[in-house]
């Protein structure tokens, strides 16, 4: 995802985004205990279980975000972005152990299926715990169109379950109340499943970052356009990207006509890497400019059409 937006602003939001998530994941858990204490429900077992995993999570990536903004040191030269992405395979690992326990603990209620007591007030708990996690989830989506933060990425969809989650719970509940006990254990091993979805895809995301994954299609394409859209430039191969946290990294060789001094093709280069800074604000370039008839035919070379302003490819250096 594109992100347009200063350091400081970043750490402000992510920090405040995880700081908002540890509140709403504590407030959760004292309100599920006592409704779990009440009626014995096993939904609700559920519920208060991945509320417990929910603030260790969260405490696990505040903590993740801030180590992930420490500048850049000796010995991390590319900064500590990663991080981010350390945190959300946390979570995913987390998430996927409170999901099996669940699912066990669901198929023993229902196998030993037991009325549940005092069913009003987990309604009441359960329609609570729905309306804080989707002001909060509401309030990470925008934190995450802000910043691209890969660690409030991977929280908000954790936190995205528990809606589900919740309403699983509630539902079950209802039904509960009307006499039909098999649905308490049923939902929750339901929802289990769902969890255990929740984080493949975490544990997917991160893991493409932690692999360096190159940035989107669309963000490269922007690149390429970019350049090629420069004057005097012929095209560009060699484009390789990633990012880690923030912070995207970018290296192309720029295709320069021949009888360009080194001046000349420097002066190129930083007027590339102007535009590039203006089209992301937290990006790390490294461009190598190449005399035409040095580069290589095989290279896959990217050009953009002069009249139509499209992107395409040349399989030889023309």
């Amino acid at each position: 995802m594109q992100n347009n937006i200063a350091r400081d602003e970043y750490e402000r939001l992510v920090n405040m985004a995880g700081r908002l998530a540890i509140a709403a994941a504590s407030l959760l858990i004292i309100v599920k205990l006592i409704a779990w204490m009440t009626t014995g429900s096993s939904s609700i077992l559920a519920a208060l279980t991945d509320s417990l995993m929910d603030v260790t999570t969260s405490i696990i990536n505040l903590l993740a975000i801030r180590v992930a903004l420490q500048p850049a040191d000796k010995e991390h030269r590319f900064g500590h972005g990663k991080a981010e992405s350390l945190a959300g395979l946390t979570q995913a690992a987390f998430i996927s152990g409170s999901a099996v326990f669940l699912l066990f603990n669901s198929i023993s209620a229902l196998i030993h299926e037991k009325t549940i007591v005092a069913s009003q007030l987990g309604i009441i708990v359960m329609l609570f715990s729905v309306l804080v996690t989707v002001l909060l989830v509401l309030f990470q989506t925008y934190i995450v169109k802000k910043t691209g933060s890969m660690a409030i990425k991977a929280d908000s969809l954790h936190y995205r379950t528990d809606i589900a989650l919740n309403s699983a719970v509630l539902l079950a509940l209802i039904l509960s109340g009307l006499g039909w006990y098999w649905a308490d254990g049923v939902f929750a091993i339901l929802v289990s499943f769902y969890i255990l979805h929740g984080a493949w895809e975490i544990g997917k995301q991160s893991v493409d970052a932690l692999m360096d994954k190159q940035l989107p299609k669309s963000e490269e394409q922007q690149i390429v356009k970019v350049a090629c859209e420069l004057d005097g430039v012929i095209g560009v191969h060699d484009l390789r990207t990633r990012q880690s946290g923030n912070t995207k990294f970018i290296q192309l060789h720029l295709e320069l006509a021949d009888e360009l001094n080194l001046m000349e093709a420097h002066r190129k280069v930083e007027l590339l890497e102007d535009e590039l800074e203006k089209l992301f604000s937290d990006v790390d370039i490294i461009i190598h400019p190449d005399p035409i008839s040095v580069v290589p035919k095989e290279k896959i070379h990217y050009k953009v059409d002069t009249e139509t302003h499209t992107i395409f490819v040349a399989k030889e250096n023309e």
